[in-house]
């Protein structure tokens, strides 16, 4: 990577760096170079630019919110750069609160919703295009000729069909506001200064919650979008079986760096760290250091979902038989926790509960775990009343999914997990069994087995639809369509 752009007094650079100088003093530039740079550029500016695909719904969702609160000032930051080493950065993904109600993803970018007439007026505040007369882009370590082109605020202003004004003004005008405020905390530690005497937590608390629950169902766009996502992602399952023989010369890590690439060609990102656990690995729920050995006769647990460029993420798994056979013992428990997901999936309807899924599939498992001798004289009833099927199931069933692969999580419990579902509404169902390498209490075959299976499920209007149905569940299928692959 290239450093800074090195001036003929590079104790200079290091006392003041580049980027943090103010008006037009650069020293080991000379006058004529800087006055070089100014001119000979051409016009870049972008002129039949067409608004982004989810503007129509960007615009209704803010809606919604100016509808919610009436007469009240509304900040909602994107965040800034975080360092992640000296002066580099980790890779920017704005709030998904800003996200959501723009679809603009760039830094530094605020929007707010200024009251008017019983209603809202919208603008976005972004960082403009680099300034070249002052040397900004080619000196300022974020200037464009570093980093990239960005868009100019008319550009923007096209694209999110919202006026955008030039966010670096946008700290004083709030010191000046006067009225109420709220702001979405923990993004933009400048912008939360400039309303420091002008906010509360409570009040900011219940925007930050509105906002979670506003995503709880999902439009038309978003469903578009989680299907891309989850379509993504089943090729890269199916990129993962056709290397497993490349894994074994290697370790997790190859398992992860394939899923990776399809997850970067097609998307955005991976939509969380990968869980590519292999063996008693997959006994641990975020085993994310994807450093051990792939071993046939041992299981894959595959836990991993593409993220798209609007930031909508699938999370599917998948437990594979690494050399393409489930063991009895190893298919015992496979057809045990898919017995457990079909009953979950059933329960997914509109007008339920959230939490019905999670018991159809809890009472399945505890029924098997009863059948083999793993509770003594205990009946299914009292083990569910008693929790104790959690030593080997551990987690709950699911969560909402969508921008976030824990989507929501702001929401109030009266809305979420103590809920109804509601068409439109999208959420993972995902039971698993783990019998920890160090568990005394289960016979030693049993030891060091993981499995789960995850699907990313819609809530329609009559039923539920599962969105990753195109991955195959059942051992049987499991084991012919790996046999297909590897063929």
């Amino acid at each position: 990577m290239s450093d800074a752009l090195n001036p003929e007094t590079p104790e200079e650079t290091e006392e003041e760096p580049i980027k943090q100088r103010k008006n037009g003093l650069y020293p080991g530039v000379s006058d004529e170079l800087a006055e070089n740079m100014k001119s000979g550029w051409a016009d870049t500016e972008l002129h039949d630019l067409q608004p982004i695909a989810q503007a129509e719904h960007t615009a209704a969702r803010r809606a919604a919110l100016s509808a919610r609160f009436p007469g009240e000032r509304l900040v909602i930051p994107a965040g800034n750069l975080k360092t992640r080493s000296n002066d580099t950065e980790y890779a920017f993904r704005s709030s998904v609160e800003y996200a959501y109600l723009t679809g603009n993803q760039t830094e530094d970018g605020v929007l707010v919703m200024e009251p008017k007439d019983g209603g809202h007026d919208a603008t976005i505040y972004l960082l403009p295009r680099s300034n070249r007369e002052n040397g900004e882009f080619w000196l300022d370590g974020q200037g464009e000729l570093w980093v990239g082109r960005r868009n100019s605020l008319t550009e923007a202003e096209k694209l999110y069909g919202i006026p955008a004004s030039d966010v670096r003004e946008l700290a004083g005008a709030l010191r000046e506001a006067t009225g109420p405020v709220r702001v979405v905390r923990g993004y933009d530690a400048g912008i939360e200064a400039a309303l420091t005497d002008k906010v509360t937590a409570e009040r900011d608390e219940e925007l930050r919650v509105f906002l979670s629950e506003a995503r709880l169902v999902k439009d038309a766009f978003e469903i578009g979008e989680l299907q891309k996502a989850v379509d993504s992602t089943a090729r890269g399952f199916e990129d993962v079986v056709k290397v497993l023989d490349k894994a074994e010369a290697t370790s997790e890590r190859y398992i992860e760096g394939t899923f990776f690439l399809r997850a970067r060609v097609e998307g955005n990102d991976i939509g969380y760290g990968s869980i590519c656990a292999a063996g008693p690995h997959a006994t641990t729920l975020h085993w994310v250091r994807n450093d051990g050995a792939v071993r046939s006769g041992e299981l894959l647990l595959l836990d991993a979902g593409v993220e798209t460029h609007t930031y909508y993420t699938a999370d599917i798994t998948r437990t594979l038989p690494i050399n393409g056979r489930f063991s009895p013992l190893q298919k015992k428990i496979y057809d045990a926790v898919y017995e457990a997901q079909e009953a979950g999936i059933a329960a997914v309807k509109p007008g339920g509960q959230f939490r019905d899924f999670h018991d159809a599939a809890q009472r399945v498992l505890a029924t098997r775990l009863v059948e083999w001798g793993l509770l003594g004289d205990l009946d299914v009833d009292k083990v569910l009343e008693l929790g104790l099927q959690r030593r080997w199931t551990l987690h709950g069933t699911g969560h909402m999914l969508g921008m976030d692969v824990h989507d929501c999580a702001a929401a109030r419990t009266d809305t979420y997990v103590n809920g109804t579902l509601e068409p439109g509404m999208c959420l993972t169902v995902e039971p698993g069994l783990y019998f920890q390498a160090d568990d005394l209490t289960v016979p030693e075959e049993y030891r060091g087995i993981g499995v789960r299976i995850e699907d990313d499920i819609l809530v329609t209007e009559d039923g539920n639809e599962n969105l990753s149905a195109a991955l195959p569940r059942t051992s049987e299928d499991v084991e012919a369509w790996m046999a297909r692959l590897k063929g």
